[in-house]
C-alpha cells in the first residue's frame, strides 16, 4: 500500500501550481517558478531550473533544506532559490511563494508604480495597495530584503524593472494572489486609457476585504 507524505503532496501541489503560470498566462518560456514549503520537515520544493513547464514533473521539484540551502539533486533549483528562501525565512507563517514576469504587472513595476485599491477585486483580494519597490541588484539577499522593506499587507509585491513576487498559506493561494495581480493591473491600465484611477476610502477596502476574507465561499461550521 502506497503511503503518501506531506512532501509528496506537496511536491503535487507546487508542480500544479508551476504548470499553470504559462496556462493563466503570467510566464512565457521559462520566466517563473512556484515553491512551497513544509514547517514539519522544515524542506521546501521549487522548480528546476531551465525546465519547460510542460515536461515538469513533481518527482523533478527540487527538494531544499530551508535552514541551510543545502539540497541533493541532479537537477538545480531556479536561480530565484535564494530569493524564496529568505522569505520563508522571514515570513515564518507563508507555505507558497511564486515569482512571475506577466506583462501587465512587470509594466507597472517597469515605471515604478504601486498598484492602488482603486477596484473592489483588490480590496478583496490584496487589502491594501500592492507595492513597487525599487530595483535592486539580483545578488544574495537584496530581493528578498527589498520585499520584506516595502511590503504592505497585501500578499504581493512588484519588484521594479524586474517582475511580481507573490505569496500565501499555501502554493495555491500564491498562484491565486499572483493571477490575481495580473488580472488586475490588465484592468487598470485599461482604465487609465479612459479616466482618471482613484482608490476606494480605506473603510470601504475593509468592509470589502472582511466579506471577501470571511464570508465569501463555503467554510466549515466550527
Amino acid at each position: 500500500m502506497r503511503v503518501v507524505t506531506r512532501l509528496q503532496n506537496l511536491r503535487e501541489e507546487v508542480c500544479y501550481a508551476n504548470q499553470s503560470l504559462p496556462v493563466l498566462g503570467l510566464v512565457v518560456m521559462h520566466s517563473g517558478n512556484a515553491s512551497g514549503y513544509d514547517p514539519d520537515s522544515k524542506k521546501m520544493v521549487i522548480k528546476p531550473s531551465g525546465i519547460d513547464y510542460d515536461r515538469l514533473t513533481p518527482d523533478m521539484l527540487v527538494e531544499v533544506d530551508v535552514a541551510t540551502g543545502q539540497y541533493e539533486s541532479s537537477l538545480r533549483p531556479s536561480v530565484d532559490l535564494p530569493h524564496h528562501l529568505f522569505l520563508y525565512r522571514n515570513l515564518p507563517t507563508i507555505r507558497g511563494v511564486v515569482h512571475t514576469h506577466s506583462n501587465h504587472a512587470t509594466a507597472f513595476a517597469a515605471c515604478g508604480q504601486s498598484i492602488p485599491v482603486c477596484l473592489t477585486a483588490i480590496a478583496d483580494e490584496f487589502g491594501d495597495a500592492i507595492p513597487c519597490a525599487p530595483y535592486v541588484s539580483n545578488e544574495g539577499d537584496s530581493i528578498g530584503q527589498s520585499i520584506i522593506q516595502y511590503k504592505t499587507n497585501a500578499p504581493a509585491i512588484l519588484l521594479g524593472k524586474h517582475g511580481v513576487f507573490s505569496w500565501g498559506n499555501s502554493p495555491t493561494a500564491a498562484l491565486k494572489s499572483a493571477a490575481m495581480v495580473e488580472d488586475v493591473a490588465k484592468t487598470i491600465i485599461l482604465a487609465k486609457q479612459i479616466g482618471k484611477v482613484e482608490s476606494l476610502p480605506p473603510e470601504q477596502i475593509s468592509l470589502w476585504n472582511d466579506r471577501y476574507q470571511n464570508r465569501y465561499g463555503q467554510r466549515k461550521s466550527a
